[in-house]
């Protein structure tokens, strides 16, 4: 029988890693995290970025869609995955100067390459075990599997750390999580719980796009974007993806909005300036953002950004104008305005969910991801 698992004191330290749709590389915190909440609005201890080379970004790609042999090449994928992890936790202990003892445990998400909630899975590839090996601090991962098996969606799970640290506002407001894919919770003064699920594609179709044409792996700023012009009937078309009507809880991934289904509208374009495809792909992340928020948060005064698209500020100008064509009048930040690094928030959440598996406290919301209650998320992978 195992021993009990310690309890964590206020302050205690943790590491959160994540590596998302976008495919750039594993974001790393070091983070002192309170009973309920962060200790204080910028708690990170020490940020470290390590990006993926070219042939693990196309050996992930690869694994996003059915392939031979893909138990062998997801497992060595794993490896090199790991590697990557390692490096950033223990690159975050050297640039702070704290030992491994001192952190209680790692939360690391691992790298989604299917999310099939409608067909009861969910699969992050990782290698928990190694990871605990080459940090020598407990590991706790698999976050999404137990939402699923209570009959959630498994995503999104930021919400509820968005809550955690963000929700204390005498108004509606609403964070917007904008990596490959975009997500928002809304978070109501005086209300436990709170909305949150995928409104759809963030930056994966314009990552697509760019690096088809210009071999770059992101659009900076929005420059090439903003050179072009919406193409109504394609902004049309593509806005009429089915997942856009879907009430929630709902979340998607690359396992819609990918490059067949990119290619499929594009099919129907007699000519077009590839600029003018990236600023419509630009309009469809903004627009159908907007449309979400206005329909489950039509009084909110703040939209907070976070995530890479934070770093996008044409994006940022075009969901400030699309937000207005809808009548929502809402301010548009990022998350440095509530003192929380844009580019650390997702690895915050999951040292956040670490913790909240040490302590046997719920890591999910039910009214956001369906799930049949509150649920303990993840599993232990001791050092």
């Amino acid at each position: 029988m195992s021993s009990p698992l310690p309890k964590n004191a206020n302050g205690q330290l943790y590491i959160g890693l994540m590596s998302g749709t976008s495919l750039d590389g594993v974001d790393g915190v070091l983070a002192r995290l309170g009973d309920d909440h962060l200790a204080a609005p910028a708690a990170s201890l020490a940020h470290l970025h390590i990006p993926f080379g070219p042939a693990l970004r196309d050996a992930l790609m690869a694994l996003q869609t059915p392939g031979p042999n893909e138990i062998h090449r997801e497992a060595q994928v794993a490896l090199e995955l790991v590697a990557h992890y390692a490096d950033c936790a223990l690159g975050l202990l050297q640039q702070s100067g704290t030992p491994a003892t001192d952190v209680v445990a790692i939360g690391v998400h691992g790298q989604t390459i299917r999310h099939r909630p409608e067909a009861g899975y969910t699969r992050q590839t990782n290698n928990p075990a190694l990871l605990a090996e080459r940090c020598g601090i407990d590991v706790v991962a698999d976050f999404r599997s137990r939402d699923i098996a209570a009959g959630g969606q498994g995503a999104p799970l930021v919400p509820a750390f968005h809550r955690a640290i963000f929700g204390s506002s005498g108004n509606c407001q609403v964070v917007a999580n904008i990596g490959g894919i975009a997500n928002i919770s809304v978070l109501r003064p005086g209300d436990e719980s709170a909305l949150g699920y995928d409104t759809g594609p963030g930056n994966v179709l314009m990552d697509l796009w760019i690096e088809r044409h210009l071999q770059q792996a992101y659009d900076a700023n929005g420059a090439w974007a903003a050179t072009g012009q919406v193409l109504p009937d394609l902004l049309a078309r593509m806005s009429g993806e089915a997942y856009f009507a879907k009430p929630a809880p709902k979340s998607t991934g690359r396992d819609l909005f990918h490059q067949a289904w990119l290619d499929g509208h594009l099919a129907e374009v007699n000519t077009y300036a590839p600029q003018d495809v990236q600023r419509t792909l630009c309009e469809v992340t903004a627009t159908s953002l907007a449309r979400e928020i206005r329909r489950s948060a039509p009084d909110a005064t703040s939209v907070f950004i976070c995530g890479g698209g934070a770093l996008n500020g044409f994006l940022i100008e075009c969901i400030g104008a699309a937000l207005a064509a809808t009548g929502v009048r809402a301010e548009v930040n990022t998350t440095q305005a509530l003192g929380v690094d844009p580019m650390q928030v997702e690895a915050l959440a999951f040292a956040w969910l670490a913790r909240q598996f040490i302590e046997r406290r719920p890591g999910n919301l039910a009214a956001v991801t369906g799930a049949r209650g509150p649920r303990v998320l993840g599993a232990l992978y001791p050092a």
